[in-house]
């Protein structure tokens, strides 16, 4: 799991520590992530499978596809669809991925990259594994988010976000036991690249066997922590947590995430996926590429896909 890494980590800026008066997160709860198939038939494990909307506004959706090797051959990406709604993040650890989109937007993400689309008023767009990728197979990892857009701004404009590995914040823990990537939002005193609509924190954090890391964590957003590798504890209690399981935290001011001392040779360190965003508590009314707040906006939406109101395949284009 390359992502952003960094040849010493001590010479990064340190991470901000929750301050003495802080009210710590408590862990409400902790889920493993189902396996299922997306697209044409790549696997997946989806994150928030079974659990209440309320806790994971603004997110709506997050699944992490891989970590897995490929055969040649095997890589299977998306055919062409729509959406409407919400923003998809595709953040690529392992592998390589390309996108493409009736606005123009697209290219290669690759070992730490980040597209970040807004499909706002309605897009088309295609993701698939590129075609070297395809002919010789090879490692596969990365995670897709769907973050929903408050009422007032489901018709943006679409929009694409390239946000390549080494523009991503980085910061060490206070102890220098933990990498920090801020792709968006603001973590510890460090700022992430990622633009959004919707206040929101996306973080990726590698914690050294041993280490725990304290993060001082915006009050007003919720907070979520998904282990994409390794095994620790979450919360001032240590609830243990493991690859593939997501961890829901409470009210508070600060959370906290430790990696077990040891781990196995796959996974010599907890990896993390932190997430955190504003609730926009609106009514949200959801089927399959569409993310609106009536059931009526689900029909129009559907209704102007099938009329090519959200854009047209580029004459020139990947599938």
């Amino acid at each position: 799991m390359p992502a952003v890494t960094v040849d010493d980590i001590t010479s990064l800026a340190r991470a901000a520590i929750p301050s003495a008066d802080a009210v710590q997160r408590p862990v409400i709860s902790i889920t493993t992530a189902p396996q299922g198939l997306e697209g044409e038939g790549f696997p997946v494990h989806r994150a928030f499978a079974g659990l209440d909307q309320r806790l994971l506004d603004p997110f709506v959706h997050m699944d992490q596809m891989g970590a897995f090797e490929y055969a040649p051959g095997e890589p299977k990406g998306t055919p062409w669809h729509p959406h409407r709604g919400f923003e998809t993040v595709t953040y690529m650890m392992d592998g390589t991925f390309a996108h493409q989109d009736s606005n123009g937007g697209g290219g290669l993400i690759t070992n730490g990259d980040t597209q970040w689309m807004t499909a706002g008023a309605g897009i088309l767009h295609i993701e698939t594994p590129p075609s070297e990728l395809v002919a010789s197979g090879g490692l596969f990892h990365g995670i897709q988010l769907w973050v929903n857009l408050p009422r007032a701004e489901k018709w943006v404009d679409p929009r694409y976000q390239d946000i390549r590995a080494g523009q991503v914040g980085l910061l060490a823990s206070h102890d220098g036991g933990a990498l920090i990537r801020v792709i968006a939002g603001e973590v510890g005193g460090g700022a992430g690249p990622g633009i959004t609509h919707t206040p929101m924190a996306m973080t990726h954090i590698t914690v050294s066997p041993g280490a725990r890391v304290g993060l001082p964590w915006a009050r007003d957003y919720n907070a979520l922590v998904y282990v994409l590798a390794g095994a620790g504890s979450v919360g001032t209690d240590s609830r243990p947590v493991s690859s593939g399981q997501l961890a829901v935290f409470g009210a508070g001011d600060a959370l906290t995430i430790a990696a077990d001392s040891v781990q196995e040779s796959r996974s010599p360190a907890l990896d993390a996926l932190v997430l955190g965003g504003r609730p926009i508590r609106e009514e949200v009314a959801w089927y399959g590429p569409f993310v609106m707040n009536t059931q009526d906006e689900l029909r129009q939406a559907f209704d102007d896909f099938r009329a090519g109101r959200m854009g047209a395949i580029p004459a020139t284009h990947a599938g």
